[in-house]
């Protein structure tokens, strides 16, 4: 797909599941005016005070036009400005799927309906962007020189991300303050040419050729380039995301990784779609500046160690590539030092996307272990419990699963009878020695926790001759799935609500309970709940297992600016976990960075491991 094409596709979603809110003219002062400028549309809050009103010959420059997708139209900018800083100056002008005949410089008045644009719709919790529709215009004779570009950088952008609503209230009718919050300061710049300057790459280029950046380099860096989200009071606001204007042939988008450079200008009006928030659509593109990131290596483990690694293998199945079967392989023998078990989430079934009831997944595992000995690694074996069709979430009709894969030369893994997608896996006591009914076994599988979602898969290993519980988890996702998912960050909403929290936590409690029912047979047994947890280490999930320290984060170990696996909208953060029982004793943990923070990524997520003597 050409990188127009991939930026249309973006712009097409975005046009086809937005609102578009057309609001009753309010009856304030000034407001029953037929040709205001374009600051007196904008207004001082999120809400046009002209919102479902005919304006006419409202002046303006063009600075931009989007002239590909369902959404295309033009972005104009008053060239006289008023002296308040709340009150934006540019405006786009949306003709849908017409062009607009008009170029950047052109002097323009033009007539429309102003209403409020919600890229994703409004229940997303989203802002919403001020336009112009079922618009005309006409062109001076004269051009004029572009608006001078507003510059992000850290002395602009304030330190607080956004103003605080009554209960996690709507922000919109609330008076702007660019000055005190971030996404004030971006609101009150809608549709105004901004820019950056030398910006440095948090998220890397995206299939739909958009990369985030970050105005200042000094907002909680990772010592590879990133922006660390450590916290729920760390939004870094000095993130954006630019997407282009341009051509490809005119000019491709840059394919940058974490740690690169945007040098020189990035200039462009600055929108809001619901794909990460406030962005630069770029006139002007910075060059790339190479950085040189590195996919990194872990050590391998000594004879005496036990490694254990977690990997999100991202929707693999039969139909997927096969290059990215070869670089999974290549990844599990060289990068993660072919480790002893691995617990793997996304696993599809054989016929992967495609919803006609199969629910096996041995073609799947098959191919995964069979590239992995062509890489040069062990000959893995593995173990899973096929899902009941359509009941785990993720893509419709893939039914993703946890699996492991284990290396029999190194490992010994007992099989008992009785596993299956709705039997419970539970605990005995066999002379003082914990023991699983069934081996692997589903933590109570038929739990509403589990609904919709993944269930945690319980193993009982041997590794030179000591018993070793392994885990493989995947919770439910942030985005909700069949379920409300977690308002954005950006919203309109803030907090916002994490919606698919408490059924992490509660899964989180099974797993932690299962985890006691194993020490109080044996308090030093050696258990581990390895996965893709999604969330955070400072969430109340997180909490939730590690709960009575029947469980540990080992992850606490590492330097705080090296706790992530994951980047989202140029955030650097950790959804993927490997807890252990304080029967493991000391561990090695490593996050092998080798996926989120590249933009040829395997899969979106980087593996991690343990090591540790039994």
């Amino acid at each position: 797909m050409s990188s127009r094409l991939a930026r249309s596709s973006a712009l097409t979603v975005v046009a086809l599941c937005s609102t578009l809110i057309v609001l009753p003219a309010p009856s304030a002062a000034g407001a029953t005016a037929k040709s205001p400028r374009v600051h007196e549309i904008q207004g001082s809050t999120r809400i046009s005070p002209y919102a479902g009103e005919r304006v006419t010959g409202v002046p303006g420059v063009v600075t931009a036009v989007r002239v590909f997708g369902k959404a295309r139209g033009f972005w104009m900018q008053d060239p006289k400005p008023d002296n308040d800083p709340a009150t934006s100056e540019g405006i786009f002008v949306f003709t849908g799927e017409e062009t607009p005949d008009v170029m950047a410089g052109d002097q323009v008045r033009v007539s429309g309906e102003v209403s409020e644009f919600y890229p994703g719709g409004r229940e997303s919790g989203g802002q919403s962007v001020t336009q112009l529709t079922k618009a005309e215009w006409t062109k001076t004779d004269k051009k004029r020189k572009l608006p001078r570009a507003v510059t992000l950088d850290g002395g602009r952008i304030p330190d607080e991300y956004a103003p605080p609503a009554e209960d996690g209230g709507d922000i919109e009718p609330l008076a702007l303050r660019p000055g005190d919050f971030a996404l004030d300061l971006y609101e009150s710049l809608e549709g105004m040419r901004t820019q950056v300057e030398d910006a440095a790459v948090t998220g890397p280029t995206t299939k739909y050729d958009e990369v985030w950046v970050t105005a200042d380099r000094f907002e909680n860096p990772t010592p590879r380039g990133g922006t660390l989200y450590g916290g729920y009071d760390q939004q870094n606001g000095a993130r954006v995301k630019v997407s282009s204007l341009l051509p490809a042939e005119i000019q491709p988008f840059p394919k940058a990784d974490v740690g690169d450079k945007l040098s020189g200008r990035t200039a462009g009006p600055l929108d809001f779609d619901s794909f990460g928030g406030y962005s630069i659509r770029a006139t002007d593109l910075g060059e790339l500046e190479d950085n040189g990131l590195a996919r990194e290596k872990t050590r391998k483990q000594h004879k005496g160690e036990l490694s254990v690694a977690t990997y999100n293998v991202e929707n693999l199945s039969p139909k997927s590539e096969p290059e990215k079967f070869t670089r999974l392989a290549e990844a599990l023998v060289q990068n993660l030092a072919s480790p002893d078990i691995v617990a793997v989430e996304e696993v599809q079934d054989n016929s992967g996307p495609d919803d006609d009831g199969t629910v096996a997944a041995d073609e799947t595992l098959k191919k995964l272990t069979e590239a992995v000995e062509a890489a040069g690694g062990p000959s893995y074996d593995w173990r899973q419990i096929d899902p009941a069709d359509k009941a785990d979430g993720g893509q419709p009709g893939g039914n993703i699963r946890v699996a492991f894969l284990f290396n029999p030369e190194r490992v010994s893994f007992t099989d008992r009878k009785g596993g299956d997608a709705d039997t419970a896996v539970e605990v005995t006591d066999e002379d003082g020695t914990p023991q699983l009914s069934a081996n692997p076994g589903r933590i109570e599988p038929q739990n509403e926790a589990w609904k919709a979602s993944r269930k945690s898969l319980a193993g009982e290993f041997t590794f030179r001759g000591r018993q070793v519980f392994v885990v493989a988890n995947h919770f439910s996702s942030k985005g909700g799935g069949d379920l409300e998912g977690d308002q954005p960050l950006d919203g309109r909403i803030q907090p916002p609500a994490r919606h698919s929290e408490p059924q992490r936590i509660e899964q989180a409690k099974l797993v932690n309970s299962f985890a006691k029912q194993v020490q109080s047979v044996d308090p030093d047994a050696a258990v581990i709940a390895a996965g893709d947890l999604n969330d955070f280490p400072f969430s109340p999930s997180l909490d939730a297992l590690r709960a009575d320290e029947a469980l540990t984060s080992p992850m606490d170990r590492l330097p705080a600016n090296e706790r992530y696996g994951y980047v989202f909208n140029g955030n650097s953060q950790a959804l993927d976990h490997a807890l252990t029982s304080p029967g493991v004793g000391w561990v090695d943990y490593d996050i092998v960075h080798i996926n989120s923070e590249f933009h040829d990524q395997t899969s979106d997520h980087d593996p991690s491991v343990i090591r540790f003597r039994p």
